[in-house]
């Protein structure tokens, strides 16, 4: 029994033994392994880890260390930690529903393998432009055709002149009536020197019949068509030959459309050209492509083509939007898409869109885009984009200005990881909160700011000088005082004449920054608690900085940052002063922030 019991147990030994040498290795390896992969994928992710300041959320490190600005320890970035890329936003469903955000998808620029979509624009048809002058000077007496767009017929009566010319002319008419007898070479000559200031034979025989002179004349229209511009007033002094109107035939218009350099090839004098106007959108009309200009327009990179279209019942408007459609042409325009222009914002010389990333959520990324030619509401993309992708078309302002707020790339800041900061930022601004040190390199702004009119840097102004009421209102906790001011920049904002920016690319920054001002305002001006006031009001500063830096007020001011503002957030304003005066914490943080830019 002993012996048995001996001879069962190293059995038992020997299996063991004989079972861990043929799978304990294997585990142990798996293990060291495993132990191995884990360290690798750590250092992989670590890698990709950002490091920033609670403080000041621009500075973006790889390592964990000190912040520069204020010595603070470093945290880990955000977006490391939501698995978003460096310069995507998330925004949360009820900031996309706040702002209306509204996204769609890209559309191909050429509509079929064989087919080629041209826009363009209704002209005036040059050949059947006239100018109405007078044959003699003189005094414009009376004006009875006073409007542009009023339509006019050969023989109408268009002003009435005196004219001294004309009354001496008279005068010998008369004289050499009493001798035709006697000198008929003489009256003759009279009689011609009237008909070619433009006076009918029944005029020279009614002046001759009543045997006096006519002091004030009329002047009849030589042609037909329509007024598109009068160049005199009543009262005027007219020397012969002056003009008086610019008068067009419209009976036929001119479609001229853009075509590029890649669909030179394929465009031929004669071919069938199918148009479409934006204001008639169910019709198509057909016509002939009458010109293709010898000329490329080196800026652009495109020529002129050109197709003649009748208009008898007056539907074509000179200035009025059109596309061109001409099929059986091979183009090689695949790359092109073509986008809505509230999906655009430009810079002076950059063009940018914000993109989806991703369907399933609001997570959105700046893309600089290269425009081509703009058809009404819409602008073709040269490069930048492709077919499917998906891009904000309402709310991009909105979009921008979270970017911005964020230190994501954005149109003020070409490389993102800083705020509102560096040469490759709009206006020249600086990562300093030394304005002075801003100063120095701030020459460079009026490079990408967009050129308006005086008149129109003078309305912005009154809305930027009751921004400023409401930024003091707030910073003297005066609620009652920041509705007032919501209410007066409300106003204001709504007399900004939109017609004095001349230039389209203005006309659209300008039509979505009245937009969000006007909704920031009410909301301030409808709200009496200051701490809901200052949510808006951060709102409203983003899109009047933006305001600000395109088209300029005729006034240095001071871009200034609160880093503790919205939840640690930070949030941004604009003051007159260096000196920080905190709008969004008032007295009990009064000098809180710091100057970030100037802009001149």
């Amino acid at each position: 029994m002993n012996k048995n019991i001996i001879y069962i147990s190293v059995a038992l030994i020997v299996g063991l033994l004989a079972g861990f040498l043929l799978f304990g290795g294997d585990s142990a390896d798996k293990a060291t392994n495993n132990t191995k992969d884990n360290h690798e994928h750590s250092e992989e992710i670590a890698s990709n880890q950002m490091w920033t300041c609670s403080m000041h959320p621009q500075i973006m490190k790889k390592e964990p260390g000190d912040c520069p600005i204020c010595g603070m320890d470093l945290i880990l970035a955000e977006t490391g930690a939501s698995g978003l890329n460096a310069n995507e936003l998330k925004m949360t469903d009820n900031a996309m529903a706040l702002a209306n955000i509204q996204t769609s998808v890209v559309g191909q620029g050429q509509m079929g393998g064989n087919t080629l979509k041209l826009s363009g624009k209704i002209k005036a048809n040059e050949e059947s432009n006239a100018v109405q002058v007078t044959y003699f000077g003189g005094r414009i007496e009376k004006l009875h055709v006073n409007s542009t767009g009023e339509r006019v017929g050969a023989g109408q009566r268009l002003a009435t002149i005196y004219s001294p010319e004309l009354v001496a002319a008279q005068q010998e008419l008369l004289t050499a009536s009493s001798l035709k007898e006697s000198q008929p070479a003489l009256y003759k000559a009279v009689r011609n020197k009237l008909k070619l200031w433009k006076l009918s034979e029944k005029q020279i025989n009614a002046i001759e019949s009543a045997g006096k002179v006519q002091e004030n004349f009329p002047v009849f229209a030589t042609v037909s068509g329509t007024v598109t511009q009068k160049m005199v007033e009543e009262g005027d002094y007219l020397k012969q030959g002056q003009t008086l109107y610019k008068i067009a035939n419209l009976n036929t218009v001119w479609a001229e459309f853009d075509a590029y350099e890649n669909q030179i090839a394929s465009l031929k004098k004669g071919q069938t050209i199918k148009v479409t106007a934006n204001a008639y959108r169910n019709e198509v009309f057909d016509a002939k492509v009458s010109f293709i200009d010898p000329l490329l327009n080196s800026a652009t990179r495109t020529v002129v083509v050109r197709s003649v279209l009748q208009n008898k019942k007056d539907l074509f408007k000179p200035g009025m939007f059109v596309e061109g459609v001409i099929e059986g042409s091979q183009t090689s325009t695949e790359n092109t898409a073509s986008v809505p222009s509230t999906a655009v914002m430009w810079t002076g010389e950059r063009s940018i869109v914000y993109i989806k990333t991703n369907p399933n959520e609001a997570i959105f990324e700046m893309r600089e885009v290269l425009l081509g030619n703009s058809n009404g509401d819409s602008y073709t993309i040269l490069e930048g984009l492709q077919n499917g992708d998906e891009v904000v078309t309402n709310g991009t302002f909105t979009v921008d200005a979270a970017a911005q707020l964020q230190g994501k790339k954005s149109m003020m800041n070409a490389t993102g990881g800083k705020t509102m900061t560096g040469h490759e930022g709009h206006l020249g601004m600086q990562e300093d909160s030394s304005v002075e040190n801003v100063d120095k390199t701030n020459h460079s702004e009026m490079k990408e700011r967009i050129a308006v009119s005086g008149e129109f840097q003078n309305q912005l102004k009154q809305v930027f000088d009751e921004y400023i009421l409401l930024k003091d209102a707030l910073v003297n906790d005066n609620a009652k005082t920041a509705q007032q001011a919501g209410k007066q920049i409300s106003q204001s904002v709504k007399k900004v004449d939109m017609k004095l920016l001349s230039d389209e690319k203005a006309h659209n920054h300008w039509m979505t920054i009245q937009k969000e001002l006007k909704t920031s305002a009410s909301a301030v001006e409808n709200s009496s608690e200051i701490a809901i006031q200052r949510g808006h009001f951060k709102h409203l500063s983003a899109h009047m900085i933006s305001s600000v830096q395109l088209f300029g007020i005729n006034k240095n001011v001071y871009i200034q940052f609160c880093p503790m503002a919205d939840n640690n957030k930070g949030a941004y304003w604009i003051s007159l002063e260096k000196e920080v005066r905190n709008p969004y914490y008032g007295e009990t943080m009064a000098t809180c922030g710091e100057v970030k830019a100037t802009v001149k």
